[in-house]
């Protein structure tokens, strides 16, 4: 995702003098090529995030478009206040882009595990959240981001994720994408766990229950209607993230099934609350907390049964 995302930002900036990209002593091998080309327009503002955010917020409120880029755990939770006061009270275009998100860093342990990111940037008024699941989400994440002019959190995974699309397909914003379809359950699911999702549903469906896989990867806003729609479809809901099982995509869900009274059973499958001290891989950790795709089948069809 990274890669797909500098890629776009690049092309976009040859288009808008306006955007900038600014970093907290990250980025290396990545950002070289905007860095030659742009070398105006690219501030490496240290290890400080809170200064990272707060002159990116006045970049943005001098005319620019500024892209504030860190490890998402460091991009979301050391300059909280500086992201809610400093840009998102003043309609700031300021896109906080969190990489490496969820538990991409397995081997650094909970510092770099950014499991309550989405429910702290859910929190702040006005602040869009973007999470895409492949490059091709996040392609179309970057322009999205750029185009609407208003605090984004964009949160991203590493890189080497699976394309998802067989051929292109309309995104919008607030409107969740359907991967696979099936007419036992639905899953909606978020980030770079869609593809775990969709691998899941593929071990079901050789043992008979066909689930749909919906890509939310507009985390706010919501897609209400499709969340409502699945409700009178489906007795049964399952939601999908790396994140923290409180404060998510599962919540978001759980709050629109509770307001509009639907009789629908919900399975929130994420990160337990609890740190995860184990050390290991990305894969090594979602297996320890049941996040692999066998593991994801046997929850869902135990519910669905």
């Amino acid at each position: 995702m990274r890669i797909a995302f500098i890629n776009t930002l690049i092309k976009e900036a040859e288009k808008n003098k306006d955007i900038m990209l600014l970093t907290g002593d990250l980025g290396f091998t990545i950002f070289e090529e905007f860095r030659s080309k742009y070398p105006d327009r690219f501030i490496n503002v240290g290890v400080a995030e809170q200064n990272l955010m707060g002159v990116a917020a006045g970049l943005a409120l001098s005319g620019k478009i500024v892209f504030a880029y860190s490890i998402a755990t460091f991009a979301t939770m050391r300059p909280f206040e500086q992201i809610r006061t400093d840009i998102a009270s003043h309609n700031a275009s300021v896109v906080v882009v969190g990489s490496v998100a969820g538990l991409s860093y397995g081997h650094d342990s909970i510092t770099h595990h950014a499991t309550e990111d989405i429910h702290l940037m859910r929190g702040i008024p006005g602040m869009t959240i973007i999470s895409p699941a492949d490059p091709y989400e996040t392609e179309w994440a970057t322009r999205e981001s750029i185009r609407i002019k208003k605090p984004v959190y964009l949160r991203l995974g590493k890189k080497g994720e699976p394309i998802l699309y067989k051929k292109p397909a309309k995104l919008t914003l607030g409107k969740g994408s359907i991967l696979k379809k099936g007419n036992d359950a639905v899953i909606f699911a978020t980030g770079n766990i869609v593809s775990s999702a969709l691998e899941a549903a593929e071990i079901l469906s050789q043992q008979g229950i066909e689930c749909t896989v919906v890509s939310m990867h507009s985390i706010k806003p919501i897609d209400t209607k499709i969340v409502k729609r699945f409700s009178n479809k489906f007795s049964i809901i399952i939601t999908l993230e790396e994140h923290n099982i409180i404060g998510g995509l599962g919540s978001c869900v759980a709050e629109i099934i509770a307001e509009n009274m639907y009789d629908t059973k919900l399975v929130r499958l994420g990160i337990p609350d609890r740190f995860l001290f184990e050390i290991g891989s990305q894969n090594f950790l979602r297996g320890r907390i049941g996040l692999l795709p066998n593991q994801i089948a046997k929850k869902i069809k135990s519910a669905v049964k």
